[in-house]
């Protein structure tokens, strides 16, 4: 959590501001300076990396790794300019083993795709890629020894392509997210092109709504792959001359090292996933909401009309539009997250192919609820005709671990209800679960209090999908005692009766 300001500077031309800030509620905080634009997840995020535990700076840690680079005789002119430029806008940081200098683990950057669309702009190509080849450049002198591979991971498409005033789940948002990704793989290898398993021979990037896009990405792509046949070099996984090879790929959910460079960036939604909720941890509208809502010409008072009256303006995509945007985007990188068809196939070879599949545009609801103190989002999709088909849960502010496992019992149940499993099933085994913290239910009348976050879960499922309104368990209930008498002494009688109520108990116990 993060105190009000306390201090004032400037760096850069930009000003900056001193708070108190802790990635762990239960950790003691550690003053930080950074810019005072940044929001409070940035600032925690930023002293959860920043090397040491007193006091930390933005200009201070940066130039821990930003120096070296700027003294490197290979260094391009102005490198150490661009790289700072790129962090001050929370356009692109690195993860946490380039902050802490560490030799022999893979140096790699996060690169927020938001932070190249412009509202009524459109996107600023020729920025985008002059990022990529800073990026590239950068991990090239971090990394000369050519043992391990860096990374590049691509973050925050759907906020992106809501800047741009698409929708995630159309064709030319799929369109637009293969072209970035092209661009960046490009620029990681300028001379080759990746080639992946299962990709189709001759993938170019496809024709997209951005103007000058796919005839850039187009270009540089045919002119890498032109290069790789010229050279007699391999299209996989290029290793340039003395330097060590650069993959491109995502950001995923539950990834410890990725998951605090996405939140000092501001990430809505890591990788190439779709926005979870249309609201922010704090019941705000989010930036992505705002900016497909501003590209339909609506106020936020009149989609919430619509809303109301039956017809939801922001459409939350659901498994099988991130299953489609994921092909679209796999040629055209070296390494992309696990795909749902990848997981889901033995499942449907066993099933015999006995999955339902859920709708594309689809009903469902948005809950926030408090179990705790620990704020929570459940989100669920349904069949036409009323049925449960997904769900989603995700904590407002968590670790990356308890948000991993969220997401894993996510897709879990989703998956099992779209075979055939009943919802009543998983009410009856997460029900009364104590998995996690607990407490009272705030947000949500179907639950007064709960033993857990899965408990809360599926007891508010079952009353807004089964009808049934589980009691509450009291808080001070615990499981019923195994007898004892194992324990007693030998010399002490043994009970024959015991008396109805509650078990008495008596005046010597036994204590290891």
């Amino acid at each position: 959590m993060l105190t009000k300001n306390r201090a004032a500077s400037f760096w850069n031309g930009v000003r900056m501001r001193t708070l108190a800030a802790s990635p762990d509620p239960d950790e003691p905080p550690r003053m930080v300076t950074v810019p005072a634009d940044w929001d409070q997840d940035a600032g925690a995020a930023f002293a959860a990396m920043a090397p040491g535990t007193g006091r930390a700076s933005l200009a201070d840690a940066s130039m821990l790794w930003v120096g070296p680079l700027a003294d490197h005789p290979q260094a391009s002119h102005g490198l150490a300019t661009r790289l700072l430029d790129l962090l001050l806008r929370r356009a692109a940081a690195p993860l946490p083993a380039v902050w802490h200098g560490l030799r022999g683990s893979a140096p790699g950057f996060v690169l927020n795709l938001a932070a190249f669309a412009q509202p009524e702009g459109g996107l600023e190509i020729d920025d985008f890629v002059q990022a990529c080849e800073t990026l590239a450049e950068a991990m090239h002198l971090l990394q000369p020894s050519g043992q391990t591979p860096c990374s590049l991971l691509l973050s925050n498409l759907d906020a992106c392509l809501a800047a741009l005033g698409l929708d995630y789940d159309s064709d030319p948002a799929r369109a637009v997210a293969a072209c970035l990704c092209a661009l960046a793989t490009t620029a990681m290898h300028p001379h080759s092109v990746p080639s992946r398993p299962g990709a189709s021979a001759g993938s170019v990037p496809p024709a997209s709504p951005v103007p000058g896009l796919t005839r850039f990405a187009l270009a540089r792509w045919q002119e890498a792959a032109l290069r790789g046949r010229r050279s007699g070099r391999s299209p996989t996984h290029e290793l340039l001359p003395e330097t060590g090879p650069i993959e491109t790929g995502l950001t995923a959910p539950g990834h410890a090292l990725a998951s605090w460079t996405d939140a000092l960036l501001g990430v809505e939604a890591c990788g190439a996933a779709p926005l979870f909720s249309p609201l922010r941890p704090d019941g705000r509208l989010a930036a992505s909401t705002l900016a497909r809502l501003a590209a339909r010409g609506m106020s936020p008072e009149a989609a919430l009309a619509a809303s109301l009256a039956g017809n939801p303006v922001v459409a939350i995509a659901g498994p099988a539009a991130t299953e489609t945007m994921h092909r679209a985007i796999t040629p055209f990188l070296d390494r992309a997250p696990e795909a749902p068809t990848e997981v889901q196939a033995p499942m449907r070879a066993a099933a015999g192919g006995g999955r339902r599949e859920l709708p594309a545009r689809r009903s469902g609801f948005t809950q926030k609820a408090t179990v705790g103190g620990h704020a929570i989002y459940l989100r669920t999709g349904e069949y036409e005709d009323g049925r449960l088909g997904e769900l989603s849960i995700a904590p407002a502010r968590g670790s990356p671990v308890q948000r991993g496992l969220l997401e894993a019992v996510s897709q879990a149940v989703s998956l099992g209800l779209q075979h055939g499993v009943p919802l009543e099933s998983y009410v009856e085994t997460f029900a009364y679960a104590r998995l996690g913290p607990g407490g009272a239910v705030e947000g949500d009348e179907a639950v007064g209090s709960a033993t857990s976050t899965l408990d809360y879960v599926f007891r508010t499922l079952a009353h807004a999908y089964l009808g049934r309104s589980l009691p509450d368990q009291p808080q001070n209930a615990v499981p019923a005692e195994e007898p004892d008498d194992a324990l007693l002494p030998l010399d002490l009688p043994r009970e024959t009766h015991r008396p109805s109520g509650p078990r008495r108990r008596h005046g010597l116990r036994l204590v290891g």
